[in-house]
């Protein structure tokens, strides 16, 4: 195995997507294509000698639909055709056996305010994390905090259908029975993306029973501690610029 791995830029007719590739990505592309637009192609390409891919065609096709001309590539000659095989499974498997933090990741998401990560993915559920879901009981509520700018966005900027309505269609124009029909557009809804920081600004131009609408379908969380600490630390410095009134 090589000491040091190094990147070089090859143009994209120069690397050919593994023909017994078995994963589906077509999914995962436009979220890559985002993650490209907004950071930049910082993950290379694995390839072998001839320039077939060992771990990348997602990037690949992603950079195909953003007319890229060139992508970073990291060559690897050094595999038998076995361990070729055996690598690009594996670079796949071993990811769906992650797991998430959802308390650390609430947090990281909670602190992301000028990006939105539903372009990569993060379709909100995470954002509020999962400890709710799994104490029923818990007081503990992490959410993002958004700063309102004044403009109340369009009601169809809270929320992306593109994608259910898509598989709706599908579904629709299929040959499965009418009770499956039902099931499946209702399973096909799991795919609408909120918008939080754009809810956030619409909740805080609604009306009060809107407002209390949107709470309760949980589009907006009220955490009482947040509100009571952000009112302290509002007190506190009317006391301290009062304080040095008075000291003046």
């Amino acid at each position: 195995m090589k000491d040091k791995l190094q990147i070089v830029y090859k143009k994209l007719d120069e690397i050919y997507p593994y023909k017994n590739n078995p994963r589906k990505n077509d999914d995962a592309v436009q979220f890559v294509v985002n993650s490209i637009a907004a950071v930049g192609f910082l993950n290379p390409i694995l390839v072998n000698s001839e320039g077939v891919i060992l771990a990348g065609h997602t990037r690949l096709k992603a950079a195909k639909f953003l007319g890229m001309d060139e992508v970073p590539v990291v060559y690897v000659d050094d595999l038998s055709e076995e361990q070729q095989r055996a690598f690009r499974l594996a670079d796949n498997k071993v990811g769906e056996m992650a797991e998430w933090d959802e308390d650390l990741l609430g947090e990281e998401l909670a602190s992301i305010l000028n990006i939105d990560m539903s372009l990569f993915g993060f379709d909100g559920d995470s954002s509020l994390g999962d400890d709710m879901l799994d104490d029923k009981y818990t007081l503990a509520v992490n959410i993002p905090q958004y700063e309102i700018t004044g403009e109340c966005p369009k009601l169809p900027d809270l929320l992306d259908t593109d994608k259910s309505k898509e598989l709706i269609a599908e579904i629709e124009a299929s040959g499965v029975t009418d009770d499956e029909k039902a099931f499946l557009i209702e399973a096909a809804k799991r795919h609408n993306v909120f918008n939080y920081r754009n809810i956030a600004e619409y909740y805080a131009h609604a009306e009060p029973e809107m407002q209390r609408l949107m709470e309760k379908s949980a589009l907006v969380i009220i955490d009482v501690d947040n509100a009571i600490a952000n009112g302290y630390a509002t007190l506190m410095a009317d006391v301290l610029d009062m304080m040095e009134g008075d000291d003046a």
